[in-house]
């Protein structure tokens, strides 16, 4: 007889909430704040997983490559939304850190339909972006059997491309088709299917770490301030300016006035003070110094 693959986790049903329709308000929302807190520390137990994953992508970054996150539906729209925080908050190119869902842009907003059961569309999207050796691709399935994002991976692996995936079926860990396999165990939902809820809560919190972490060793971060952010509203411009204030010394006045001189770049605007130097001679040290302020204020 033909044996039966273990249902994911993410499909089975909570026992914990199998009543909470029978439920008063206040109990509903208690039970789902309870099954939430045990996302953190699933996401904690998989730090070993997650810092190899950092360091192979800024191995690739540092060799001009690219990072993809390729999923579907909720997975998909999570790794779209991080991938379109990267350029305000690290001032880098909207091209190293891209998204990719099954069924396009349309899908950001409205779910199509069968989309992620598209094989050969996972290795169009792939063979799309000329994905290479250079590049890093992380496939995001909360059940991990997603036949578009499988599909997407094994091209990239052809590809030569580094190989990530976030899962939160420990079922389908063994034979998914990367390098490194994120798996944090939360268990299945407070609604069954519903992975939105602790699944979606757990991959959010995993690409926040891959990206962030990542750019912090790429020296887009001083401290915890963000100094290489793109002042593109009010908000952003006032916290420019704050920043190099409180690096400088200087008045908010001066180091509104600086900034202007730097064209609005914070780094650049630090290493001017720190270094004496015009904007082409700060633009210069900071290559010199691999975009690192650290090295850059300390030569």
């Amino acid at each position: 007889m033909k044996k039966h693959k273990p249902l994911p986790t993410t499909e089975k049903r909570n026992r914990r909430s199998e009543n909470i329709d029978g439920l008063p308000t206040s109990q509903i929302v208690k039970l789902i704040n309870a099954e939430d807190r045990l996302v953190a520390p699933a996401v904690g137990k998989e730090y070993k997983k997650i810092a190899a994953a950092v360091d192979m992508i800024v191995e690739h970054f540092k060799r001009n490559g690219r990072l993809f996150y390729v999923g579907a539906g909720t997975s998909g729209r999570l790794g779209v939304l991080d991938a379109s925080e990267c350029p305000p908050t690290f001032g880098v190119s909207p091209l190293l850190v891209q998204g990719i869902i099954a069924g396009g842009k349309r899908a950001l907003v409205r779910a199509v339909e069968g989309a992620e059961d598209k094989i050969n569309d996972g290795i169009k999207a792939i063979n799309k972006r000329k994905i290479s050796a250079k590049d890093v691709v992380v496939g995001i399935a909360a059940c991990g059997l997603t036949p578009f994002v499988r599909a997407a991976l094994k091209e990239a692996m052809k590809k030569g491309a580094g190989t990530i995936f976030i899962t939160c079926a420990p079922e389908t860990v063994k034979d998914i088709p990367a390098e490194i396999v994120i798996n944090p165990a939360v268990g299945p939902e407070v609604i069954t299917g519903s992975t939105r809820m602790k699944a979606g809560t757990a991959t959010k919190l995993v690409l926040n770490l891959l990206t962030t972490t990542a750019m912090i060793k790429m020296g887009k971060v001083y401290g915890n301030l963000m100094v290489d952010l793109k002042a593109t509203n009010n908000k952003l411009r006032d916290r420019s300016v704050r920043i190099v204030s409180e690096m400088t010394g200087l008045s908010k006045a001066n180091s509104a006035k600086l900034l202007k001189k730097a064209t609005g770049k914070v780094n650049a605007a630090i290493v001017m003070h720190f270094r004496r130097a015009n904007l082409n001679q700060a633009q210069d040290i900071l290559n010199k110094c691999g975009q690192s302020l650290r090295k850059a204020v300390r030569k």
